[in-house]
């Protein structure tokens, strides 16, 4: 597996497919073509259907320069995210991959090493046991010099919710859907219920994180864009309102991003290929393990919390309202957030009654083989679902 960089990325909402990757391609091109002046660009499927509402265009404007032709074409290519830039005789194919990551045509599927010789949970549980460790001294192990760069996203996710908490007014687009995420939080601090009061609270968190992406701010990859508010939301309410050291918080954030590597490694988290569970369902299976380790669970009661992130949301369709990441996108980062922390509840519970029959790498199999029969129209195209379904 990739360093967990390459999971935790922070760049430009509202999509780390369709703004943080293309970004990153289109410098890439500009690397290789450093004398090149005039540019023509092809979307593909995903990149196509939803670009507008994901800034794709404006993204590739301010990349490359404000008289590129961008050509939104509603056609299938290689894969569903497919981008190709042209400048006179030079024409180089892209794809985005999910999470801000990329990959050329012709190269391998990778954009970095291997960092981590394992791949499976079984094969890093071996580790643990042989080595005598935990997930945190598993990263710190394999993943030489990263404690730094965990300490810059955390605060990048600090910042993100704090700037969103503090902001109103309408976001980008036609849907004129309005920010709440401070009217949450105000409201929240008048709650005398402490289970309702929580709720709320991390809710809000969520939202801010969901409402600055949704605005092109700003925001980190956890694993995605579209449910940057997950992970967050759970880490900051233990920082801010249990007061959990951010010592301990960069561990459990490590923690998570072990589980979400996994998931990119054997399955997907890109939307465009999986379904909103790739992106949804693995921000939970994060936040759960994430937070049941801050409950200082067992290696098994941490994976069954991931396990039951992404079980209870297979099948979860990506539909996009006008291709905007707003409905249901945000809306469903909260909800994912709270039911993080059911997991890791029932992780504690449950998991110290009896074992979980299913292991996350059969959970995560499960969801790769779901997402390949998710129809196309359910898979960030905005052709069906909601997106179809609804009616301004």
């Amino acid at each position: 597996m990739e360093s967990l960089r390459e999971l935790y990325r922070i760049g430009p909402g509202p999509s780390s497919s369709h703004t943080l990757a293309i970004k990153r391609i289109c410098e890439d091109f500009l690397s290789l073509h450093p004398n090149t002046k005039e540019f023509e660009v092809d979307l593909y499927g995903s990149l196509s259907l939803t670009g507008k509402g994901h800034m794709t265009d404006k993204i590739i404007y301010e990349t490359l320069n404000k008289e590129t032709k961008v050509n939104f074409l509603n056609e299938e290519h290689k894969h569903p995210n497919t981008i190709v830039i042209k400048s006179n005789d030079i024409i180089e194919t892209y794809f985005s991959i999910g999470g801000g990551a990329f990959v050329k045509e012709g190269e391998e599927l990778k954009e970095n090493e291997d960092v981590y010789p394992e791949n499976t949970m079984a094969e890093i549980e071996e580790y643990l046991k042989k080595n005598n460790c935990n997930l945190f001294e598993y990263v710190l192990d394999r993943d030489k010099d990263i404690l730094t760069y965990l300490q810059e996203v955390f605060n990048q996710m600090i910042n993100t919710i704090e700037s969103g908490l503090n902001k109103e007014g309408l976001l980008p687009g036609p849907l004129e859907l309005e920010r709440v995420s401070k009217k949450l939080y105000f409201d929240a601090s008048k709650i005398k219920e402490e289970s309702t009061k929580k709720d709320i609270l991390v809710t809000a968190y969520a939202y801010a994180c969901a409402e600055e992406n949704a605005s092109g701010n700003t925001v980190t990859t956890a694993p995605t864009l579209g449910s940057c508010g997950v992970l967050p939301a759970v880490l900051y309410y233990e920082y801010k309102n249990n007061n959990v050291p951010k010592e301990k918080i960069i561990e459990a954030l490590a923690v998570g991003g072990i589980y979400g590597n996994i998931i990119k490694t054997n399955a997907t988290i890109s939307g465009a290929k999986g379904g909103c569970q790739a992106e949804i369902g693995t921000a939970c299976a994060m936040a759960a393990s994430a937070l049941a380790y801050l409950y200082d669970l067992s290696i098994n009661q941490i994976s069954y919390a991931a396990e039951m992130g992404i079980e209870h949301h297979l099948g979860l369709t990506c539909d996009p309202i006008g291709g905007y990441v707003q409905i249901p996108c945000i809306e469903r980062n909260g909800v994912a957030s709270l039911r993080a922390i059911d997991a890791a509840n029932y992780a504690k519970y449950l998991g110290g009654i009896r074992s979980n029959r299913i292991s996350f790498d059969t959970i995560v199999e499960t969801m790769n083989y779901t997402g390949e029969k998710i129809a196309r129209e359910l898979k960030e195209t905005s052709l069906g679902g909601l997106a179809k379904i609804y009616k301004k």
